[in-house]
């Protein structure tokens, strides 16, 4: 069973066809006719001129052949576990009796509509010889069976499988779009297209390469064609790529034991679906994608070809592999042969009695002298130590007295604190270091003093926090002149758990430095509507920049128009110092 999730039979995926659980009803109403059909196929086997050459059976035209474990085609293959039984044909995982291998094998009538097609694919794609395909072996029509060989990969992985566990890192993912697509652009060199490319026709090796499976077969086994094959692969290596990146298929229904996205909604960018996502990959991806009608990001054009999705591949900068995880090595411990003993004959030791005890220290004449000097120092020490410490206590306490009359005359002539005022914002600028605005027309809304309008956030899918996928959102206010600042208040448009600000002190409207430049004046988290943030000390500037990092997640906003998401908005800010 191991070896059926690995093995390199592609036609066992089965998205897009008909449901597992109706192939198991076929196959349970076949049992019987497999049954009584398996002793005369065995008499065959054995003996294959024994029946009139006019008495040979044949299959029906278009099902699939009754043929059974232990089958062989050619004296060669031997037949050993079903893969697949579907549309008319079937698919086996063998052995070469000859070579002594395990391989894969399709098999269909010799009458059925679509074997032509698949002998010719199946030689044409043998004629490639390109090593990151799965390797045609053998094509053959004998004995009214039309079968094909090819490679048995029973170490390498499905990436229906890998994805399974979690979307893949970064790096991964750029080596599965590099080689995949430039794989491809070597087929289409030679007039071969796949049409089928699915997580199923993915292989991951033991080494980390990716060998694909059922170039140009698994299209004719499926009868599956397309006017314009090229941009068909170069949209399913898209549909790869984003399912790398995100877990989700990039469509409405679910396929491929992948989610799909929410119905309605269309395709949106896989940083929208999961943060964290590799910037550059994620454009990639949209942008071959594109061809059935996603808009592709920063206006670059849509790849339509594997050609051209390979060369935008190699345009990018080169996504370096993960930092290994260092393991601390265990503490060191000296064996036995390390100690010298190893290998010894081990000596007898003779006990020897113990020697009589010492005396007690200062037991002596001597040493009670000594005693009794040292207590009186000790004594003497103390009783100086407690005179000076009264003392000292004595002058405090009269000094005290007097600098409390001095401290309330002056007290009462000393200014009162001011209290502190509400600074005035002049102008205010959205502040987005990664050149992505979020609602860039509506800054004034957050300081106009009207709690009807308001500034928002974009909606995200995955919070509160929106590292990695965004630092931080913010603006940065102007009070016209340099002046003391030492809170801030927020009116928020949602409440939840939970929303994360902080303020700082900026050089200008559009601040040179990053975040972590820049002088923190207060910060603060609540789960309400209101947030306060006090600094510690007033911190003198012309420039604050209000900077969120984390939101809550709030239902859907007709007024906004926003979806259910991570999202915040600000309808009030106030500074005061």
């Amino acid at each position: 069973m191991a070896e059926r999730s690995t093995a390199a039979v592609d036609v066992a995926d089965n998205s897009g066809d008909e449901p597992l659980t109706a192939k198991a009803d076929k196959a349970a109403a076949d049992g019987a006719a497999q049954t009584q059909q398996a002793r005369t196929a065995q008499q065959q086997t054995d003996a294959p001129m024994s029946e009139p050459e006019g008495e040979r059976r044949t299959s029906p035209s278009g099902s699939a052949p009754e043929l059974h474990s232990g089958h062989k085609l050619a004296r060669r293959y031997r037949l050993e576990e079903c893969v697949t039984r579907l549309d008319g044909f079937s698919s086996w995982r063998a052995m070469d009796e000859k070579l002594r291998r395990a391989v894969g094998v399709h098999l269909l009538p010799a009458d059925h509509p679509r074997a032509r097609s698949v002998l010719a694919a199946a030689r044409s794609a043998a004629l490639l010889g390109d090593p990151r395909f799965v390797q045609v072996l053998d094509a053959v029509e004998e004995n009214d069976l039309v079968y094909v060989v090819h490679e048995w990969l029973p170490d390498a992985t499905e990436l229906t499988t890998v994805l399974a566990t979690g979307p893949l890192e970064a790096h991964e993912a750029y080596q599965l779009v590099s080689q995949v697509s430039q794989a491809m652009t070597a087929a289409h060199r030679e007039g071969l297209a796949h049409l089928r490319l699915t997580p199923g026709a993915i292989l991951r090796t033991s080494t980390g390469q990716y060998r694909i499976r059922g170039l140009a077969v698994n299209a004719a086994l499926r009868g599956i064609t397309s006017t314009s094959p090229q941009r068909t692969d170069t949209e399913a290596i898209g549909a790869l790529l984003y399912a790398s990146l995100t877990q989700r298929w990039p469509y409405e229904n679910d396929a491929h034991g992948l989610t799909g996205l929410p119905k309605g909604v269309g395709l949106i960018a896989p940083d929208q679906v999961r943060a964290g996502v590799h910037r550059g990959l994620g454009e990639l991806a949209m942008r071959a994608l594109a061809n059935d009608g996603a808009t592709a990001s920063r206006q670059e054009p849509p790849c339509t070809t594997p050609e051209e999705l390979a060369k935008a591949v190699a345009a990018m900068p080169r996504i370096r592999p993960p930092e290994p995880a260092f393991t601390a090595p265990p503490e060191y411990q000296h064996t036995t042969y390390q100690q010298g003993s190893y290998g010894r004959t081990q000596q007898v030791r003779i006990p020897v009695p113990p020697l009589a005890p010492p005396p007690p220290p200062l037991q002596s004449r001597t040493g009670r002298a000594i005693k009794w000097g040292v207590a009186a120092l000790l004594i003497t020490a103390l009783g100086l130590g407690s005179w000076q410490l009264a003392d000292a206590l004595i002058e405090r306490s009269s000094g005290g007295s007097d600098n409390t009359g001095t401290q309330q005359t002056e007290g009462d002539d000393a200014p009162k604190k001011k209290s502190p005022v509400t600074l005035p914002v002049e102008a205010a600028q959205e502040y987005y270091p990664d050149g992505n605005p979020q609602d860039a027309g509506d800054v004034s809304s957050s300081h106009d003093g009207d709690s009807g309008t308001f500034w928002k956030t974009k909606t995200f899918i995955d919070g509160p926090r929106l590292a990695p996928y965004k630092e931080g959102v913010g603006i940065v206010y102007d009070l016209g002149t340099e002046k003391e600042v030492s809170a801030a208040s927020l009116a928020l448009r949602y409440g939840g758990d939970h929303t994360t600000a902080a303020v700082y002190a900026a050089d200008s409207l559009s601040p040179s430095g990053t975040v972590g430049d820049m002088k923190q004046i207060a910060t603060g988290t609540t789960s309400s509507k209101n947030l306060s943030m006090t600094a510690k000390a007033p911190v003198k500037t012309r420039y604050v920049l209000l900077w969120i990092t984390d939101v809550p997640r709030s239902a859907g906003d007709g007024e906004s128009g926003s979806g259910t998401g991570y999202k915040q908005g600000i309808s009030d800010v106030r500074f005061s110092g």
